[in-house]
């Protein structure tokens, strides 16, 4: 009786094996990627004959008898739930079997769009800050990737392989910034991008955001790092120029060396935001240049070498 059983046992593994393996059924194509509010049409086609033939869908179900393709398909497909399942009787073992359509309904965002959280105005340079891109309504999101620039160069991107939503949801990515004085007018964007598959449109869907300029104040630089010497007469203008790069755009203004005596005549004459400085002194020290801004100040020496020793007056 034992040996009865495990043989009875042996017999039904292996039916159940050539069920599992020989369906007979075919879809045609057996992956569709299909746009929200678009058509889609796929085929079942039977390799031997069938009683019956149709496909189990929420909508669009057909069936047919005897005939080897049916067909299914949607003038509009808006149905995130929707699962076709082609299915076939036959005359033969296995009798019954079944196909899932590997179906795939993607919707664009209707919006991308890009921000700095808690922040308003412009940024200092060396402080961290953060970028949110938020993206409404796009579906499937695991397949999805939100790609950040930096003007056109690509810094960072995220995916979202983890979530299983297919209906259209709501999702931000954020990236990390400390800005220096080279952002200062610098944009950054980012882009949706939904990678479907080699059955999806190509090349892949994608919606860029406006965008986002930053504004940074950063300290001031002196364009010549350079102490400067300038040889002149005593009682001769010289043009001195102090150069500088900040923002906010920094003011200059030019004084003596420390412990410098007083002295019976010095003036300064400057124009262009006192960029450039004409300088009349009787003094052999030099001129101090400095340019500060609302960030910090810096400074940089220019010596001026007397050829006479004999003060005269201007």
């Amino acid at each position: 009786m034992e040996r009865e059983y495990l043989k009875l046992t042996v017999i039904l593994s292996a039916l159940c094996a050539v069920s599992a393996e020989g369906c007979s059924l075919e879809l045609h194509p057996s992956r569709v990627v299909v746009g929200f509010g678009d058509s889609v049409s796929v085929s079942c086609v039977a390799s031997r004959p069938v009683r019956v033939l149709g496909w189990e869908a929420a909508i669009g179900s057909a069936h047919t008898q005897r005939d080897l393709t049916v067909q299914w398909g949607v003038d509009s497909l808006k149905d995130w739930i929707e699962e076709p399942i082609c299915y076939g009787v036959f005359f033969t073992a296995p009798r019954q079997c079944e196909e899932k359509l590997n179906l795939v309904l993607y919707k664009i965002p209707d919006s991308v769009s890009i921000s700095a959280v808690n922040h308003t105005g412009p940024m200092l340079e060396g402080k961290q800050y953060q970028l949110q891109c938020e993206v409404q309504n796009i579906a499937p999101v695991q397949y999805l990737t939100l790609r950040w620039y930096r003007g056109r160069t690509e810094v960072y991107n995220h995916t979202f392989s983890d979530l299983t939503p297919d209906t259209p949801v709501q999702v931000s990515s954020i990236l990390l910034v400390t800005p220096t004085g080279a952002d200062d007018g610098a944009q950054y964007s980012c882009v949706a991008q939904l990678e479907l598959g080699p059955e999806g449109p190509q090349p892949p869907p994608e919606v860029k955001s406006e965008p986002l300029s930053i504004t940074v104040h950063y300290a001031p630089f002196f364009y010549s790092l350079k102490d400067e010497i300038l040889e002149l007469t005593e009682g001769e203008g010289v043009p001195l120029n102090c150069s500088a790069q900040g923002n906010p755009p920094p003011e200059y203004s030019w004084s003596p060396p420390l412990n410098q005596e007083e002295t019976t005549k010095q003036e300064i004459h400057c124009q262009n935001h006192l960029q450039r400085c004409i300088v009349w002194r009787n003094s052999s020290e030099g001129w101090r240049k400095r340019a500060i801004s609302g960030v910090k100040s810096r400074r940089e020496n220019l010596n001026l070498m007397l050829l006479s020793n004999d003060l005269e007056t201007i």
